[in-house]
Protein backbone atom coordinates (compact mmCIF):
# COMPACT_ATOMS: atom_id res chain seq x y z
CA UNK A 1 0.00 0.00 0.00
CA UNK A 2 1.21 3.42 -0.86
CA UNK A 3 1.08 6.40 1.46
CA UNK A 4 -1.78 7.87 -0.54
CA UNK A 5 -3.84 4.66 -0.23
CA UNK A 6 -3.25 4.51 3.53
CA UNK A 7 -4.39 8.12 3.95
CA UNK A 8 -7.48 7.44 1.88
CA UNK A 9 -8.28 4.34 3.98
CA UNK A 10 -7.86 6.32 7.23
CA UNK A 11 -10.05 9.16 5.98
CA UNK A 12 -12.69 6.67 4.84
CA UNK A 13 -12.68 4.99 8.27
CA UNK A 14 -13.04 8.34 10.03
CA UNK A 15 -15.93 9.36 7.74
CA UNK A 16 -17.70 6.02 8.31
CA UNK A 17 -17.16 6.30 12.08
CA UNK A 18 -18.58 9.83 12.19
CA UNK A 19 -21.56 8.77 10.05
CA UNK A 20 -22.34 5.85 12.38
CA UNK A 21 -22.02 8.04 15.50
CA UNK A 22 -24.28 10.70 13.94
CA UNK A 23 -26.87 8.10 12.96
CA UNK A 24 -26.97 6.59 16.45
CA UNK A 25 -27.22 10.05 18.05
CA UNK A 26 -30.13 11.06 15.81
CA UNK A 27 -31.93 7.78 16.49
CA UNK A 28 -31.61 8.28 20.27
CA UNK A 29 -32.66 11.92 19.96
CA UNK A 30 -35.72 11.02 17.89
CA UNK A 31 -36.98 8.62 20.59
CA UNK A 32 -36.87 11.38 23.21
CA UNK A 33 -38.71 14.08 21.25
CA UNK A 34 -42.13 15.03 22.63
CA UNK A 35 -44.34 16.81 20.14
CA UNK A 36 -47.11 19.18 21.22
CA UNK A 37 -50.58 18.88 19.69
CA UNK A 38 -53.86 20.72 20.17
CA UNK A 39 -57.27 19.01 20.46
CA UNK A 40 -58.04 20.21 16.90
CA UNK A 41 -54.97 18.40 15.57
CA UNK A 42 -55.98 15.25 17.46
CA UNK A 43 -59.51 15.43 16.00
CA UNK A 44 -58.05 15.91 12.51
CA UNK A 45 -56.00 12.70 12.89
CA UNK A 46 -52.60 14.40 12.71
CA UNK A 47 -51.35 12.60 15.83
CA UNK A 48 -49.52 9.24 15.77
CA UNK A 49 -51.05 6.48 17.90
CA UNK A 50 -49.06 4.86 20.74
CA UNK A 51 -46.39 7.58 20.77
CA UNK A 52 -45.64 9.83 23.74
CA UNK A 53 -47.06 13.28 23.00
CA UNK A 54 -48.07 16.46 24.80
CA UNK A 55 -51.60 17.82 24.40
CA UNK A 56 -52.70 21.13 25.83
CA UNK A 57 -55.78 23.23 26.20
CA UNK A 58 -58.33 24.53 28.69
CA UNK A 59 -60.13 22.11 31.00
CA UNK A 60 -63.81 22.14 29.98
CA UNK A 61 -66.16 23.31 32.76
CA UNK A 62 -68.18 20.42 34.21
CA UNK A 63 -66.12 17.72 32.50
CA UNK A 64 -63.99 16.53 35.44
CA UNK A 65 -65.22 13.12 36.61
CA UNK A 66 -63.48 11.33 39.50
CA UNK A 67 -64.05 7.80 40.71
CA UNK A 68 -64.71 7.88 44.43
CA UNK A 69 -62.03 6.22 46.50
CA UNK A 70 -59.63 6.02 43.54
CA UNK A 71 -57.15 8.32 41.87
CA UNK A 72 -58.65 7.64 38.42
CA UNK A 73 -60.24 10.57 36.64
CA UNK A 74 -61.48 11.65 33.25
CA UNK A 75 -61.79 15.18 31.92
CA UNK A 76 -61.98 17.06 28.66
CA UNK A 77 -59.79 19.82 27.30
CA UNK A 78 -60.53 22.24 24.48
CA UNK A 79 -58.76 24.74 22.29
CA UNK A 80 -62.08 26.57 21.82
CA UNK A 81 -62.62 24.70 18.55
CA UNK A 82 -62.46 20.97 19.31
CA UNK A 83 -62.44 18.99 22.55
CA UNK A 84 -60.83 15.72 23.55
CA UNK A 85 -60.96 13.38 26.53
CA UNK A 86 -58.03 12.67 28.84
CA UNK A 87 -57.88 9.86 31.39
CA UNK A 88 -55.39 10.09 34.23
CA UNK A 89 -54.60 8.05 37.30
CA UNK A 90 -52.64 9.89 39.94
CA UNK A 91 -52.49 13.00 42.02
CA UNK A 92 -53.22 16.17 40.07
CA UNK A 93 -51.33 19.43 40.60
CA UNK A 94 -52.85 21.74 43.23
CA UNK A 95 -53.55 24.35 40.56
CA UNK A 96 -55.60 21.98 38.37
CA UNK A 97 -59.20 23.16 38.00
CA UNK A 98 -61.89 23.67 35.39
CA UNK A 99 -61.23 26.52 32.97
CA UNK A 100 -57.49 26.15 33.66
CA UNK A 101 -54.82 25.81 30.96
CA UNK A 102 -53.05 22.45 31.23
CA UNK A 103 -50.61 20.27 29.33
CA UNK A 104 -50.96 16.48 29.53
CA UNK A 105 -48.21 14.02 28.62
CA UNK A 106 -49.22 10.55 27.47
CA UNK A 107 -50.18 8.22 24.63
CA UNK A 108 -53.19 8.52 22.39
CA UNK A 109 -55.30 5.41 22.74
CA UNK A 110 -58.42 4.10 21.03
CA UNK A 111 -61.23 6.58 20.28
CA UNK A 112 -58.67 9.43 20.42
CA UNK A 113 -58.56 9.38 24.24
CA UNK A 114 -55.24 10.44 25.74
CA UNK A 115 -54.00 8.12 28.48
CA UNK A 116 -51.95 10.63 30.46
CA UNK A 117 -48.97 9.79 32.62
CA UNK A 118 -48.43 13.40 33.73
CA UNK A 119 -50.59 16.52 33.97
CA UNK A 120 -49.07 19.99 34.28
CA UNK A 121 -51.01 23.11 35.27
CA UNK A 122 -50.04 26.75 34.99
CA UNK A 123 -48.28 28.16 38.02
CA UNK A 124 -49.87 31.61 38.37
CA UNK A 125 -52.73 33.76 37.09
CA UNK A 126 -50.85 35.24 34.13
CA UNK A 127 -48.91 32.26 32.80
CA UNK A 128 -50.14 29.83 30.18
CA UNK A 129 -47.89 27.31 28.43
CA UNK A 130 -46.80 28.92 25.14
CA UNK A 131 -48.04 25.99 23.06
CA UNK A 132 -51.52 26.23 24.61
CA UNK A 133 -51.64 30.00 24.16
CA UNK A 134 -50.61 29.71 20.50
CA UNK A 135 -53.17 26.98 19.89
CA UNK A 136 -55.96 29.07 21.43
CA UNK A 137 -54.97 32.11 19.33
CA UNK A 138 -54.99 30.03 16.13
CA UNK A 139 -58.45 28.60 16.77
CA UNK A 140 -59.76 32.02 17.78
CA UNK A 141 -58.49 33.47 14.49
CA UNK A 142 -60.11 30.61 12.54
CA UNK A 143 -63.51 31.16 14.15
CA UNK A 144 -63.32 34.95 13.60
CA UNK A 145 -62.50 34.42 9.91
CA UNK A 146 -65.53 32.12 9.50
CA UNK A 147 -67.86 34.88 10.74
Amino acid sequence: MTVRQRRFAMIALVVVGVAIATGLSLKAFNKNILFFYSPSQVAAGEVPMDTMIRVGGLVVNGSVKRESGKLDMKFEITDNDKSMTIVYSGILPDLFREGQGIVALGKLGPNKILEATEVLAKHDEKYMPPEVANSLVKTKNKTENKL
